[in-house]
């Protein structure tokens, strides 16, 4: 099933030159190490069982990666709707891919999502995807995500969560746009900079924009319990929920 709801927010030139990112915003790549740790600290598949993980957006496979050396027992499937960011993961993964430790999937979150069985993933993990759905796509997802958890199953994201206080939230994406003049107009990447500036007034429109607390509130009122924030740094922030165990 492809959705009709899907954006094609890295195609083109800045999904190409996507690596810039680690420069750009150095947050990102210490946030995917975070996601990998949590995994690894976190998750429970029961004795003798791999754990089962499917990763939400794998990008070049920043994340994909942290996620793999996160523990041994893993069990992963990624998925990107983007061919231009899943060839460079293939690369980026080639050694994984071929010992089989990973499964990359083209194909959006919510049409991957639904076609999966109730309570059959023991972690859903992302970063910095869940920011680039339009506010109605990502509702849907999150509600699949539970579904397809396993009871006591997590779910975890470390992304753009806008802070609630709108004026140190302009304050702080000022900051990250000031940053990305100097690193790109260094490079005389003239043209990057026009496709990030462009993206940034896409995850700052109000029908994508991911604020902390009704995030955080919507979660709780799909069913996710808890909800907690781990870290934050900024508008970057780790957040996770579980799929209460049944009765």
């Amino acid at each position: 099933m492809r959705n009709t709801e899907i954006e094609r927010l890295f195609s083109g030139l800045i999904g190409e030159e996507y690596e810039l990112l680690r420069v750009m915003h150095p947050e990102a790549a210490e946030m995917s190490k975070r996601v990998g740790e949590f995994v690894s600290n976190n998750g429970t598949s029961g004795a003798g069982l791999p754990l089962k993980v499917l990763e939400i957006g794998c990008g070049t496979g920043i994340t994909t990666l942290a996620l793999l050396n996160s523990r041994e027992d893993i069990h992963l499937t990624s998925v990107d709707n983007e061919p231009t960011m899943l060839n460079q993961a293939r690369q980026n993964l080639s050694r994984w891919i071929e010992k089989g430790q990973v499964i990359l999937v083209e194909n959006d979150a919510l049409s991957a999502l639904c076609d999966l069985p109730d309570d059959s993933l023991d972690m859903v993990a992302s970063a910095y995807t869940l920011h680039n759905f339009l506010n109605s796509y990502r509702e849907k997802a999150l509600a699949e995500i539970l579904r397809a958890l396993k009871p006591g199953g997590i779910f975890v994201n470390g992304d753009r969560y806008g802070l609630d206080d709108f004026e140190a939230h302009t304050q702080q994406v000022q900051t990250e746009v000031k940053r990305y003049f100097e690193v790109l107009m260094e490079r005389n990447r003239t043209d990057v900079l026009e496709q990030w500036i462009l993206h940034l007034f896409s995850d700052e429109s109000p029908h994508h924009v991911m604020r902390t607390q009704p995030t955080l509130q919507t979660m709780e009122a799909i069913g996710f319990y808890p909800v907690e924030e781990h870290y934050r740094q900024g508008i970057n922030a780790l957040v996770s929920g579980r799929k209460p165990k049944t009765s």
